[in-house]
């Protein structure tokens, strides 16, 4: 569902990985595969430290042309990193959201941006409604047989 790309290359023994979305992302691993996994997981913390730091995040892409490295963030990313940029588009601050959803504790909204919190997918619908936007789901539901 969102994707960013990834470089690799040889370094020695084993392969060293960056995005070209993220400078601050650089990892390695002794597979490819293994390379691709920490570039996830760099891409992960990188999403986090930006939005820590009230910086932007670069838009992903819905899909791949096939050519080059792509890694997939989980959906729980995706959708608590689009929170965070549809806040940001707004110029709403968390205290802003926290009044349209009419949560009390302020450890609530903290949690809708901790992408290691298994934020419950009720709260992540009321903020996108809170913030004006329709979450919407493009997967194929097949027929009943």
């Amino acid at each position: 569902m969102a994707w960013y790309k990834l470089a690799l290359q040889p370094d020695g023994d084993v392969w060293l990985v960056t995005s070209p979305d993220f400078e601050e992302v650089v990892s390695f691993g002794k597979t490819q595969e293994e390379a691709c996994r920490n570039g996830r997981n760099a891409i992960e913390e990188a999403i986090a430290a930006r939005i820590a730091d009230g910086e932007d995040i670069p838009f992903p892409m819905k899909e791949t042309d096939g050519k080059g490295r792509f890694v997939e963030v989980p959906m729980m990313v995706y959708l608590k990193s689009a929170i965070y940029m549809l806040m940001r588009e707004k110029g709403w601050t968390r205290a802003d959201l926290q009044r349209a959803l009419g949560w009390s504790h302020r450890e609530q909204i903290d949690r809708l941006f901790r992408l290691d919190h298994q934020t419950k997918l009720d709260a992540i619908e009321d903020a996108f409604k809170a913030l004006g936007v329709t979450l919407t789901i493009d997967t194929p539901f097949s027929h009943a047989a």
